[in-house]
């Protein structure tokens, strides 16, 4: 299988992380995943993603701060948001703190493959 991008998937459920990566894997990227925010700052600084899908709604450091974090030290890195519970102006908020995309959760195998082919230019 030749694969087509390096994913970092950060989401604090572990269902949703085997769910999410086993869907992108299968569309063959190469995806590392994590549920702690510190994990994926050290991922970041050792090897910068050519994505990074990232939930809001996690446990300290929360998505808006790795967010910020990442944007201000990685200006270039594509940012895809996915949550469940901040819908509407807090999905757009993300995009104002430099998300590239957005998805809402629950967010299907289907739709994720889909907004990641559009955000790599596939």
């Amino acid at each position: 299988m030749n694969t087509i991008g390096r994913i970092l998937l950060l989401d604090d459920d572990r269902q949703v992380v085997r769910y999410l990566k086993k869907a992108l894997e299968e569309d063959g990227y190469v995806v590392t995943a994590t549920t702690s925010g510190k994990q994926a700052f050290a991922y970041i600084e050792e090897r910068i993603p050519d994505l990074l899908i990232l939930d809001l709604n996690m446990p300290a450091p929360d998505g808006f701060d790795v967010l910020k974090s990442t944007r201000s030290r990685f200006p270039y890195l594509r940012i895809l948001v996915i949550s469940g519970y901040l819908h509407g102006a807090l999905l757009e908020a993300a995009r104002i703190f430099g998300a590239i995309a957005t998805l809402e959760k629950p967010v299907t195998a289907e739709a994720l493959v889909g907004k990641v082919r559009e955000v790599l230019g596939r």
